[in-house]
């Protein structure tokens, strides 16, 4: 997997940014705010995927223990840890 939490994080720092520029007006602001919506709808679901898989993995190191490489790529930076 490519993307990662950190790549997210700076997808919406970069929205927030747009978002912030004052010589955005009229229709060209309300565009930007409907993909502001939608970047946000869809960030909300990368999280809580990632939360569901930290919660699985929580589940298996209490009752199996962890594995060289169990931590779930969406979460490291990219190597199996």
């Amino acid at each position: 997997m490519k993307n990662k939490l950190s790549d997210l994080n700076d997808h919406l720092f970069a929205q927030l940014e747009r978002l912030g520029d004052e010589t955005l007006k009229g229709e060209a602001l309300d565009g930007e705010i409907r993909r502001t919506n939608a970047i946000t709808a869809v960030a909300k679901e990368v999280v809580s995927n990632a939360t569901l898989q930290l919660e699985a993995l929580k589940l298996k190191a209490e009752y199996q223990g962890l594995q060289s490489g169990d931590m779930p790529s969406l979460l490291t930076n990219g190597s199996k840890s």
